[in-house]
């Protein structure tokens, strides 16, 4: 079994990587080879190869995906924010990148599994509460859309028999380690993950504020059950939504006190941000993922469980 991870170097790659590592299978073979494939080297992992690979970049692409390739985990995007910010660069990464693993997949002529990773985003719009697997994608920003486009590709590359793809609209992953990012959503880790760390966060809405989350741990665990889904069971719509919960922003910081204790709240600042809450109020929350859950994918019990299994698995240590 010879995996492939583009987006490697990010923050659900790394974890994806050292798992597949730690079990050493995947669909019950053994992992022969897994190469971890970012837009910048991906920090060294014992037992994987790095690279760097560029998906705006067809050439980059071949380079990367070789008729040895099984299984492409395709993680790379711009996210929210930025690609909001940059019009052109949202669609190059997140739409012709897609297209270009794709067309190399198609090209090789080897069938490989593709592991697509869209967004809650694609949902948005007049489409009705509650969303799920057969809502109508009607994002209302260009990463939702963007994303919602390759799950398009990835339905039609594998109705045609290119590749074996398979795809899930992510929630949003919290506690997520290291630093804020582009993305709209970082705020929903940092007001968590920084005040943990010792460290003032700012929350740009208000605590009542409702959103669908997952745990990076149950993400990395889904992704991996997603990929060893028999084809056969997929149906006609190989992306679905992935399990996550719904809470607001005071149950988040309800779960941290429960776990952490009172302290770490004193450092989150609460300041409207216009420009964030523009993009994230468009967003929706009431989202159902009975597909998944019916081929063995989970969510989280409780937001509890998001803050240790950050305090367990990326806290620094002193």
């Amino acid at each position: 079994m010879n995996i492939l991870i583009i987006g490697g170097g990010g923050v659900v790659g790394q974890k994806l990587g050292a798992k597949l590592l730690e079990r050493g299978t995947l669909d019950g073979k053994a992992i022969s080879k897994l190469v971890l494939a970012d837009i910048v080297d991906p920090a060294p992992m014992d037992g994987a190869e790095t690279t760097t690979c560029d998906i705006a970049d067809p050439a980059s692409v071949a380079a990367c995906i070789t008729p040895e390739t099984d299984v492409i985990f395709l993680l790379a995007a711009i996210v929210s924010a930025h690609a909001e910010q940059d019009f052109d660069l949202g669609y190059k990464i997140n739409l012709m990148g897609t297209w270009n693993v794709l067309e190399r997949a198609r090209a090789l002529g080897t069938v490989p599994k593709v592991v697509f990773t869209s967004s809650i985003a694609v949902y948005g719009g007049e489409a009705k509460d509650p969303l799920g697997d057969w809502s109508q994608m009607n994002s209302q920003g260009s990463y939702g859309v963007q994303k919602a486009m390759g799950e398009l590709l990835v339905n039609d590359f594998s109705r045609k028999g290119f590749v074996d793809g398979r795809g899930f609209r992510l929630p949003t992953i919290s506690v997520r380690p290291g630093k804020p990012n582009r993305a709209a959503s970082s705020f929903m880790s940092s007001i968590l993950r920084e005040p943990l760390n010792g460290q003032e966060a700012i929350c740009p809405v208000g605590k009542d504020y409702l959103h669908y989350y997952l745990s990076p741990r149950k993400c990395v665990e889904n992704l991996i059950k997603g990929a060893e889904i028999p084809k056969a069971d997929l149906g006609h719509n190989v992306c679905m939504q992935m399990p996550g919960k719904m809470w607001s922003i005071g149950q988040l910081v309800d779960a941290m006190e429960k776990v952490a204790g009172p302290e770490p709240l004193k450092l989150i600042r609460w300041e409207s941000q216009p420009e964030i809450e523009a993009i994230v109020k468009g967003w929706r929350y009431d989202i159902h993922a009975d597909k998944a859950l019916a081929l063995g994918l989970t969510a989280d019990d409780s937001f509890e469980d998001n803050v240790r299994y950050y305090l367990e698995d990326d806290k620094p240590q002193a």
